[in-house]
């Protein structure tokens, strides 16, 4: 069969209103800002975008989705609208116009100030180039390397999609708040509709990509002498990372988009996470019910389903992570299943590239997949698949595809929202058929939403969503495990879900409960700073002399110069004046350098009450009486008409007579240590 250029259908090729969000999916669609008492301010990012803040330094994280609109007020006048922004399908009415982006949250905090982005997947940067190219951004972003080079790709990816949709006028009459405010829905209740901007341009991309700095899994980065931030392996992706962020005393963790499950990443690194004063949660699967191993049993039935009765099956879904792992399992299905004579594509602008880089970040993947490198052997089954011409890979429709193409088949094509990308030349072709399947395994998307314009459709519609995230019982064991003082989570994880209220096991229990955020809220962190840490040079070192004030514990005073830059402490000895240069001249009066005064001796330890009185007694002086206070005791000295007062940190004399004060002071001296 051969294929010829197809002409576009406005109903399906162009966006019908939908946005990048930075709020997450599903659950959460919540930015907050975490105020950390002189900590620092440090955003990360996952599901949704944090910011800890302290005067020295902020840090942020972004995440980003896509969203669908979906249909209008049918009772609204077709004529309030402009009648080219607006088409019909379905019953269903749609915005007709160029795709838009929502930008991240800038009411919130000028993000021209943010020193640090913190990058916890490649999922959760493509919004990246709207901040550090439009905002004033002038900080680093630091990321994994996998996270980067994939990163590129899907934002490349994007690129390319958006330059194939037709150029059209951008539509700004239903944005009205007049008009907007009669819309149902996610229409209605869009946000901050007159700020969403077309896609950014592949100049803009690589500027942006050029602001990231790669670290490693557990390498600690120094962040203007406050903090250090160290990336760990979340088990969810390719180079996915949560996040520590550390001073000397206080400890945040960030857990965004994790997974303990047995995939082609590194497995989740559980233990650094232990000891954690705060522990931010998000990110967390979309589809608890749903168990991901069931799902790719019935992603598998129902594809050998289709092709065995002659039909194709179309997977709209994204060009990295969870397709690595269904092509490893359609490898070892193939066979048994009788399907090695079925031709399975892959198409994408990256697909090449998105292929073998999964082969080479060898070091970033679980421990099997790595030992098939020293054998050597690729760590990806694909690998084989392509040498057996079973799996094919193109740019897109065009070229070799039209000549290579073969029927019944699996197509593999993004985007999964079914509003660009070569998935829509799939749904014309394949729609009319109830011979096909479009199986979808993205979690991301309302599939009934995305199907929405296509309507009608006779292909059948199978939802297998594979979300490897964590769930409530997962997350709930974990927190059991690391123990942090305080959790902070998005308000939707502390209650069940709307449609399912009876279900207490879809929410977080928690003893003490977490500290919930909605979207905008502003917490403090319930831990304060006390404490810095102050090195000392070893020559001022070797001069201390140490003093026991009880066994194993031994001080000593000393007199420094702090030298404190980017917060980092240093005890340095005291310079000695520099000698009077010798002069030719006589002076009737030499003036002499200033003698640094040794500091006073420092006392140590307790008056012992007993004891005190006793040697009180043998002084002469007998009659005391003994008042007993909250901080300690208070002696009066009836025949003196003097006061002692015995505190635990201190001992004061009241007393008219000089010779006695002196003498009362003697006596209590001889129960302390000078230092």
């Amino acid at each position: 069969m051969h294929t010829k250029k197809r002409k576009h259908n406005p109903l399906v090729s162009r966006l019908s209103c939908f946005t990048v969000s930075l709020y997450s999916y599903t659950h959460l669609h919540t930015p907050v800002v975490l105020t950390v008492h002189s900590l620092l301010a440090v955003l990360s990012v996952g599901s949704s975008y944090i910011t800890l803040q302290c005067p020295q330094v902020q840090v942020h994280h972004y995440h980003v989705g896509l969203w669908i609109g979906h249909h209008l007020c049918p009772q609204l006048p077709a004529p309030a609208f402009g009648a080219q922004e607006l088409k019909e399908c379905a019953g269903r009415v749609f915005v007709d116009a160029q795709p838009e982006f929502c930008l991240p949250e800038r009411e919130l905090l000028d993000l021209s100030t943010i020193d640090v982005i913190l990058i916890s997947n490649y999922h959760c940067m493509m919004a990246l180039p709207y901040i550090t190219e439009h905002t004033g951004f002038t900080g680093t972003v630091y990321a994994t390397e996998p996270t980067l080079q994939i990163g590129r790709l899907l934002m490349e990816e994007l690129v390319n999609f958006m330059e194939r949709v037709p150029k059209a006028q951008s539509a700004t009459s239903w944005k009205n708040k007049e008009i907007r405010r009669m819309l149902p829905g996610p229409l209605k209740d869009a946000v901050d509709v007159w700020m969403w901007k077309r896609c950014y341009s592949m100049q803009e991309v690589n500027s942006a990509l050029s602001k990231v700095q790669l670290v490693g899994y557990s390498q600690k980065v120094e962040l203007f002498g406050a903090v250090q931030v160290s990336p760990l392996s979340s088990g969810y992706s390719l180079g996915s990372s949560n996040w520590i962020i550390q001073s000397h005393h206080e400890k945040v963790s960030y857990v965004s988009g994790s997974s303990l499950l047995t995939t082609h990443p590194q497995p989740m690194d559980q233990s650094s996470l232990k000891n954690s004063d705060v522990l931010i949660l998000t990110g967390l699967t979309q589809m608890p019910t749903a168990n991901p191993d069931g799902m790719l049993g019935e992603f598998c039935s129902n594809l050998a389903m289709t092709i065995r009765a002659g039909g194709n099956v179309l997977v709209p879904c994204y060009s990295s992570g969870v397709i690595y792992d269904l092509l490893e399992c359609l490898y070892q299905f193939i066979e048994s299943a009788n399907l090695g004579t079925t031709p399975f594509y892959f198409i994408s602008p990256i697909a090449n590239s998105s292929l073998e880089f999964s082969q080479i970040f060898a070091e970033w993947l679980c421990h099997n997949k790595q030992t098939k490198v020293y054998l050597p052997e690729p760590p990806f089954p694909h690998a084989e698949l392509i040498q057996t011409n079973k799996l094919k890979h193109y740019p897109s429709i065009h070229g070799d595809f039209s000549s290579e193409f073969r029927q019944p088949c699996v197509v593999f094509t993004g985007h999964p929202s079914l509003r660009f990308g070569d998935v829509v030349h799939f749904m014309e072709l394949w729609g009319k058929s109830s011979l096909n399947t479009i199986i979808f395994t993205e979690p991301d998307f309302s599939y009934l939403d995305a199907l929405a314009p296509y309507q009608p459709l006779a292909m059948k519609c199978v939802y297998c969503p594979i979300d490897t995230r964590l769930n409530f019982h997962q997350v709930s064991k974990l927190l059991k495990e690391v123990q942090p003082l305080h959790v902070v989570c998005p308000e939707q994880y502390t209650q069940p879900p709307l449609t399912q209220s009876h279900r207490s096991d879809l929410m977080l229990e928690l003893q003490p409960p977490p500290m919930p955020y909605r979207r905008c809220s502003v917490l403090n962190l319930p831990f304060r700073r006390r404490y810095e840490r102050i090195y000392i040079l070893p020559e001022l070192a070797n001069s201390l002399v140490p003093s026991e004030i009880k066994p194993g514990v031994s001080v000593a005073t000393v007199s420094a110069l702090l030298h404190s830059k980017d917060n980092k402490h240093t005890l340095q000895s005291v310079p000695k004046p520099p000698p009077m240069p010798p002069s030719k001249k006589r002076k009737r009066v030499i003036e002499e350098p200033p003698v640094a005064l040794a500091p006073k001796p420092m006392l140590s330890g307790a008056v012992a009450l007993e004891a005190f009185l006793a040697t009180l007694q043998k002084h002469g002086i007998t009659e005391v009486k003994v008042e007993e206070t909250a901080d300690g005791h208070i002696l009066h000295l009836q025949a003196e008409d003097t006061l002692i007062q015995l505190e635990e940190d201190g001992t004061h004399i009241v007393c008219d007579s000089e010779p006695l004060r002196t003498t009362l002071r003697d006596l209590v001296l001889r129960f302390l240590q000078k230092l």
